[in-house]
């Protein structure tokens, strides 16, 4: 996650039909479309206020950005696409009165969302029993497609559920390894308590131990907490070489401040929850570390015309690390859309035949290869290790999971 507005030098602005009239401001423009056309919307689920709302506003962004793009191309012929986005603040609850929103709404047949895998799991049993798509741009939680029992039965739960990130399960032990292989051998581990921190621990610290390392202590915060000196007082006694920390950047930031101010001045790493311009902003420093999924965006060519047309409408936000999995997201509904839309009468009857059509979605996206397992989960397993460098993220090593 990373607070990223890339200067792409030398970059064309791109034709003037990705120029949007109000993009600008905080909310989005109208999508366009066809006149006389049928209207079907693709919702956004995400934070869009609050601590996470730089990473919620990107999704929103790149998302739009995708709506736009295939109304100009006139993709599905007849059809005009709408953005129907909804803020669940970070909150389970909040995201389930979202989805509950969106699905009572006809137009709706398909969602991108949500940031959060604890949010995730609000929302899914809502759109999974309204037949309504949803692919994750962000959700981690192996569970999420693959069952409580993931690690020795996987199941898939629901079968409206997709994602275009990889999972804990690869995020976790691609960060052990790396350290590992740095030298580190003895860290310790604390998370917040939430789906996506606890899960992410999890793991890190199988992997970690399984490579020959050691985790020296295993603690918790709040997900509200503040001040952390009484948990980094009792970490500090086991002579860690490294703390690996589950959970997101409005709680790592001042963590990694606080530990270095206490005497414990060594690097603090986390997952793609911490990944944000934001986490520096609010206390991490050089040498601390992040894992995010994917190759770094700026460096691939299939990027492009997302980053040209993000640039060219003029949003004021970033579109941070999950812009161009929300890019891709969104275009992977489209796809499905363009199969189950072809011969619907209205966009409620064509919901579940989205979901049919999703699992064989199959493209070159923003961020690569954009497909999709038996589990509705990524075949992408690629990452990237960065560090903070002179005050901001810079990549160190991007690789698939050995």
């Amino acid at each position: 996650m990373n607070k990223r507005t890339f200067k792409i030098a030398g970059v064309a602005i791109v034709a003037a039909s990705l120029a949007f009239a109000g993009c600008g401001s905080r909310e989005p423009a109208a999508t366009g479309g066809t006149a006389g056309a049928k209207v079907a919307k693709i919702g956004v689920i995400a934070p869009l206020s609050g601590d996470l709302s730089a990473l919620g506003l990107g999704i929103r962004n790149s998302v739009d950005l995708a709506i736009r793009q295939a109304n100009e191309a006139k993709t599905i012929p007849g059809w005009t696409l709408e953005l129907a986005a909804e803020d669940d603040e970070a909150k389970p609850d909040t995201g389930k009165n979202a989805a509950t929103k969106l699905a009572s709404d006809a137009a709706v047949v398909g969602v991108v969302g949500t940031l959060n895998s604890s949010v995730a799991q609000s929302v899914i049993p809502v759109l999974d029993a309204a037949k309504i798509v949803q692919v994750s741009p962000a959700n981690t939680n192996p569970s999420l497609t693959q069952g409580a029992a993931f690690a020795t039965a996987p199941a898939r739960p629901n079968a409206n559920y997709f994602r275009t990130c990889t999972t804990d399960s690869v995020q976790g032990p691609f960060a052990a390894q790396y350290l590992l292989g740095e030298g580190f051998k003895k860290v310790a581990t604390i998370h917040d308590k939430k789906s996506y921190g606890q899960g992410l621990v999890s793991e890190f610290a199988k992997a970690f131990t399984a490579g020959g390392g050691t985790v020296v202590a295993a603690e918790t915060i709040n997900p509200d907490d503040k001040n952390f000196s009484a948990v980094i007082s009792k970490i500090k006694g086991g002579a860690p070489e490294a703390v690996y920390y589950g959970g997101e950047y409005p709680q790592a930031g001042p963590l990694s401040k606080q530990m270095k101010a206490a005497g414990l001045k060594i690097p603090l790493m986390g997952g793609d929850g911490i990944f944000s311009g934001e986490f520096v902003k609010l206390g991490g420093t050089n040498g601390d570390l992040a894992t995010s999924v994917g190759a770094p965006v700026d460096t691939l060519a299939s990027a492009k015309p997302f980053l040209e047309g993000y640039k060219a409408a003029g949003f004021a936000e970033g579109y941070e690390a999950y812009g161009a999995y929300s890019y891709d997201a969104a275009n992977a509904i489209i796809q499905a859309l363009k199969t189950s839309l072809a011969s619907a009468t209205d966009a409620k009857s064509a919901r579940e035949a989205t979901i049919k059509a999703m699992a064989s979605v199959s493209f070159e996206g923003a961020t690569g290869k954009v497909a999709f397992d038996e589990f509705g989960d990524s075949v992408s397993r690629v990452l990237t290790v960065y560090a903070v460098t002179d005050g901001a993220w810079a990549a160190k090593k991007t690789g698939e999971l050995k």
